[in-house]
């Protein structure tokens, strides 16, 4: 298929730019997605839309401040870094940030810590080469950093540290800023730091929200519950693929980046009871049904418990094998998340919903309205 074939339009004014006022107070467009029948409501009424025994599945992913800012050593030079990835390498020694660098880190130096390896997107680009060094300050604490190799489209793998003794993952927490999406124009503010994060998150390793999931509050939780809907949780960790642009022609020849997920024995049983009784699951958000739809699952109902990398990129032709709802946000044109709603829902159904949305004054993508897809 071609990427063109996600194209639609949308008015600037509708991409939302603020969350709602109150939390949960958001608009709910409900798609039947086998007859096409849609039905406008509020996301407070989720709970009547779904039946008991419906199992709902939510991200506790936690979104961490990722976003630093600061300059070059010894320039001044501001630096723009988004934290994507922390890497699975073993910490390197690193010398004193006061004596000049000799060679490679920790070579010919006196070493106080270790450096923990990132991989990032910097800002300016040209100026960021391997060997140049930052310096991130703020929360009382100096977060120091050298480039170590250079990638395409402005990635780096950057080095980190700290010489007053502050654990590198503290000092970023003190120091960042939350990493709002590029669509939302504004500087963050300290109430992104709650409102950009679900009411259940608890496991920190995501740079954007699981943004289906901003809707839900207790009161949703707790109707849900008074329903006789069950919930489990896993964890998926949102990386920069949520908002990586599909540069293909064809949405074949796109690849997603991999992110981390883990499904625990509790949630897999949860998953295979439904499934063997021939209940719904409902996920909340694409990043929830990727990870479902990454999942061992047998003709059987079984589900298996796993933990690792996925990079499962679900267009028009996969066969969902889990997920039977979805919650959801509006996407983006051209978006790998707009061609994993469509594969659930099927391209003209959801375009055609979409154009129904922007009719009706919907808000578009994080801090926007949500559908929920049955």
């Amino acid at each position: 298929m071609d990427v063109a074939d996600f194209d639609f339009d949308l008015p600037d004014e509708l991409i939302a730019q603020e969350p709602p006022d109150v939390r949960g107070q958001s608009r709910l467009l409900v798609l039947r997605r086998n007859e096409g029948r849609i039905e406008h409501t509020t996301f407070p009424r989720l709970a009547e839309y779904l039946t008991a025994g419906d199992l709902v599945v939510l991200n506790d992913t936690k979104v961490f401040p990722a976003r630093l800012h600061g300059h070059r050593v010894p320039s001044g030079g501001a630096v723009e870094c988004l934290l994507l990835r922390q890497l699975p390498t073993p910490q390197l020694p690193v010398s004193r940030p006061d004596r000049p660098h000799e060679g490679p880190m920790g070579v010919g130096n006196t070493d106080v810590g270790s450096s923990v390896s990132w991989d990032a997107l910097m800002h300016p680009g040209q100026k960021l080469k391997p060997g140049a060094r930052v310096l991130f300050e703020g929360g009382g604490v100096r977060l120091h950093g050298e480039v170590a190799a250079r990638h395409f489209h402005g990635r780096r793998t950057i080095r980190l540290w700290t010489d007053e003794g502050t654990a590198v993952g503290d000092a970023i927490d003190r120091i960042g800023r939350i990493p709002l999406p590029p669509y939302i124009r504004r500087e963050d503010r300290a109430s992104d730091r709650e409102r950009y994060q679900t009411v259940y998150a608890r496991e920190r390793g995501s740079i954007a929200a699981p943004t289906a999931g901003l809707h839900v509050t207790v009161a949703v939780l707790d109707a849900l519950a008074s329903r006789g809907v069950e919930r489990t949780l896993l964890t998926l960790h949102v990386g920069y693929g949520t908002f990586k642009p599909v540069r293909a022609e064809r949405v074949e020849d796109h690849v997603v980046d991999p992110e981390i997920f883990t499904v625990s024995g509790e949630a897999a049983a949860a998953l295979t009871r439904a499934r063997q009784d021939g209940r719904r699951i409902i996920a909340v958000g694409t990043t929830t049904a990727r990870a479902l739809e990454s999942l061992d699952a047998d003709e059987g109902g079984r589900v298996e418990p796993a933990s690792g990398e996925t990079r499962l990129f679900i267009h028009p032709g996969h066969r969902f094998r889990v997920v039977d709802g979805l919650v959801t946000n509006f996407h983006l044109p051209r978006s790998s998340l707009l061609m994993l709603v469509a594969a659930f829902a099927g391209r003209e159904r959801i375009l055609d919903a979409y154009r129904e949305a922007v009719a009706r004054g919907y808000r578009f993508y994080s801090y926007g309205d949500a559908m929920l897809i049955l």
